[in-house]
């Protein structure tokens, strides 16, 4: 499932939820088995938090609150000595409106209508590039991968005998990310588990052409057998391909695995937590929902977890690695870390547009009270009822004088 935003003429944005289509993710090409056609990417990937860093709102600040900060003031409570009393800042209807700011205080902001305008036009700008990064996330080895951003990578594969009916499958995936995102790198290796631990090589190697095919033609050489021994295979890695990881920068493991490993996830998420601290180093989980019956050989596995269960276990490893998680199937990407920071960020968007929306509101309902209030000032109104009320009152009687009492007598 991924949510987008849509933009309006009027600059609005609106969320959609839609399935990602069922994808050719193993729709194998013709020559399976034949040479790699390796690609060269430009530049190395990033994650997308990484990504967000310098692609965000924030970072393109377009915050709503640091667009409206230059005219956001806070009220104002003080003492007057000369009126012996506090006094507290009043708001200009005609001009400012109230609103709640990120920290829940309410600031009186000045609203500037051309800006929110605009600025709900780059917000839907902003929208677009993010729909793109997603729709490259969701095609090629990344559908399988995500995106494999450092530079000495170990990649795990899970051959337990349990996966003897998606074995083909498997080894496409491997094909797919050998020739799309591995040329770029420094050095790699593959390490293959079941109840034992199969590396292709006994240390890193540098990821030159020659290289990435001798890796494919081992690939495919591959035979499911034994259980799922997780932990031997990151002891492995851990402890040979990675022994110098305090000396080097841009390290990651990329398991690629369809089940519930021996170990206790508790065991494996200390163990990872404890090889990852303080390093340049991550372990990223990437989990194959398979839909295809199980092998016919009827061997059970270690141990069992519903599909919810297994990906909840995985979750908690790679996070506590400070990895990130990624689950597909034949039916395209269920879950992406990667993905999830992109829509997070599309919906903050659609949020800052709906308050934009909210304050224009806000000044056309205050413009219409206004202009439905008597023409006639109050201040002047109750000059005319003074004077009404002067022309109605009686004359008092003049005081009797010493000239007119003489007459009078």
């Amino acid at each position: 499932m991924k949510r987008t935003l849509s933009c309006d003429g009027n600059g609005n944005l609106s969320s959609t939820s839609l399935t990602l289509s069922p994808s050719s993710l193993f729709l194998k090409p013709p020559k399976h088995k034949g040479p790699l056609a390796i690609q060269t990417p430009g530049t190395l990937a990033k994650t997308s938090a990484e990504w967000l860093k310098t692609h965000g709102l924030k970072a393109k600040k377009l915050d709503l609150y640091q667009v409206l900060a230059p005219n956001a003031f806070s009220p104002v409570e003080d003492f007057v000595p000369i009126l012996k009393k506090t006094v507290s800042s009043t708001l200009h209807e005609k001009l400012m409106t109230q609103f709640e700011w990120y920290d829940g205080t309410v600031k009186n902001i000045h609203v500037d209508l051309p800006v929110l305008y605009n600025y709900q036009k780059l917000l839907a700008k902003m929208v677009r590039i993010y729909e793109k990064r997603i729709d490259w996330l969701s095609v090629a080895s990344r559908r399988i991968w995500g995106s494999v951003c450092e530079r000495r990578v170990v990649v795990l594969v899970d051959i337990s005998v349990t996966n003897s009916t998606c074995i083909s499958d498997i080894q496409h995936s491997l094909r797919l990310l050998l020739e799309e995102q591995m040329s770029n790198k420094d050095f790699f290796n593959i390490i293959a588990f079941g109840s034992d631990v199969v590396p292709w090589q006994q240390e890193l190697c540098p990821s030159r052409p020659e290289n990435l095919e001798k890796a494919w033609r081992w690939v495919l050489s591959l035979e499911c057998k034994g259980s799922r021994n997780l932990m031997s295979a990151l002891r492995r890695a851990v402890e040979v391909d990675f022994k110098d990881k305090d000396k080097h920068k841009s390290q990651g493991l990329y398991l690629l695995t369809t089940g519930i490993p021996d170990q206790e996830t508790h065991t494996i998420s200390a163990y990872v937590a404890e090889a990852c601290g303080g390093f340049d180093f991550q372990l990223h989980v990437c989990l194959f929902s398979v839909t295809k019956g199980t092998d016919s050989s009827g061997i059970i596995p270690a141990r069992y977890a519903s599909p919810r269960e297994t990906a909840n276990a995985f979750k908690e490893i790679a996070q506590a690695a400070k990895g990130r998680f990624h689950c597909f199937g034949e039916a395209g990407i269920f879950e992406s870390d990667d993905i999830t920071s992109i829509i997070a960020e599309m919906e903050k968007a659609k949020n800052y547009s709906q308050k934009c929306a909210i304050l224009v509101e806000s000044l056309k309902q205050r413009s219409v009270n206004q202009s439905l209030k008597p023409l006639t000032p109050e201040g002047d109104s109750n000059v005319l009822m003074r004077n009404e009320r002067k022309r109605a009152q009686k004359v008092p009687s003049p005081k009797p004088t010493a000239v007119s009492l003489a007459r009078m007598a």
